[in-house]
């Protein structure tokens, strides 16, 4: 039980999800946080056709206001957008443009999470959507630099 609760608790996944990746790993719980991360990954894919109409706009000022950025993410429901996971994902979507000036979407999922080097930021929001269990997409963005 004590497992269960951690894992939930580190990973935001639905507790039968914690039961079923501590079950399948035999209680080890390095092993049942790979299973999830596997299962979350499997899970966006899934998901990746799917509609989305609903989402957050997010602006971000950095160094005494001489760098901004301004993003458009979306998701499947106005529920999720409203959650404290998806608005989190879009603030540090914003700060990651601010900070290393992506040519485009794509290239912006390419590169290191800031604040994670180990970490992409494709895999920041797979794992949004493995935790919310809807589609994300990064639809645009524009940042803002004095003098560029």
């Amino acid at each position: 039980m004590k497992l269960l609760k951690q894992l939930r608790l580190e990973t935001s996944v639905s507790i039968a999800d914690c039961r079923k990746a501590l079950e399948e790993s035999k209680n080890d719980y390095k092993k049942a946080l790979d299973w999830v991360c596997k299962n979350g990954l499997e899970k966006a894919a899934k998901k990746a056709d799917r509609e989305t109409p609903q989402g957050l706009v997010e602006s971000y000022i950095h160094q005494n206001g001489r760098v901004g950025a301004l993003v458009e993410v979306s998701c499947e429901t106005d529920f999720v957008a409203r959650t404290d996971i998806f608005k989190n994902l879009v603030h540090e979507i914003c700060m990651q443009i601010a900070a290393m000036n992506p040519k485009d979407v794509k290239a912006l999922l390419e590169q290191e999470y800031i604040r994670d080097g180990s970490r992409k930021m494709g895999d920041l929001v797979k794992e949004a959507i493995a935790k919310l269990g809807e589609n994300i997409v990064i639809k645009r963005f524009q940042r803002f630099e004095i003098g560029e």
